[in-house]
């Protein structure tokens, strides 16, 4: 997939969390990013180091979600906004240098309502899980 995320994308640098979309289709869409050096937002977290914080964790998903739609033709004009998340668990900490693998469904699309879920993942183990929704907010 060579599209530029910010092609797909309304958020810029330093809001945008989102590498690449390495596969997509209306099923699923698989993203990653490179929490590396340069990421200006880590925490200190005593026994695991420089973390990346879960609000961050959460939207880099959300971005995940927002840009394999708008990859696959759907919805790219509209403006979403994020309405509700829910079923949100974290099972892992992200660190410095870890890339960061997503998987999102889509459970629901339609001109208003872009309902998904999905998982984030390093090294194969899930580090989060969450349901959303957003709704439109204008056409572009």
């Amino acid at each position: 997939m060579n599209e530029k995320i910010e092609n797909l994308l309304p958020q810029r640098e330093p809001f945008l969390f989102l590498d690449e979309i390495i596969f997509a289709d209306p099923g699923e869409i698989i993203g990653v990013k490179e929490y590396d050096d340069t990421f200006p937002y880590y925490q200190d977290v005593a026994l695991a180091g420089k973390a990346v914080p879960g609000v961050i964790l959460l939207e880099s998903l959300i971005q995940c979600g927002g840009g394999g739609t708008a990859l696959l033709g759907r919805f790219k004009k509209i403006l979403w906004g994020l309405a509700a998340v829910e079923k949100v668990s974290f099972s892992g900490t992200v660190t410095r240098g870890n890339t960061v693998t997503m998987t999102v469904k889509n459970l629901k699309l339609s001109r208003r309502i872009l309902k998904q879920t999905g998982t984030a993942s390093v090294d194969g183990k899930t580090v989060l899980t969450a349901t959303w929704l957003c709704v439109k907010l204008e056409e572009r």
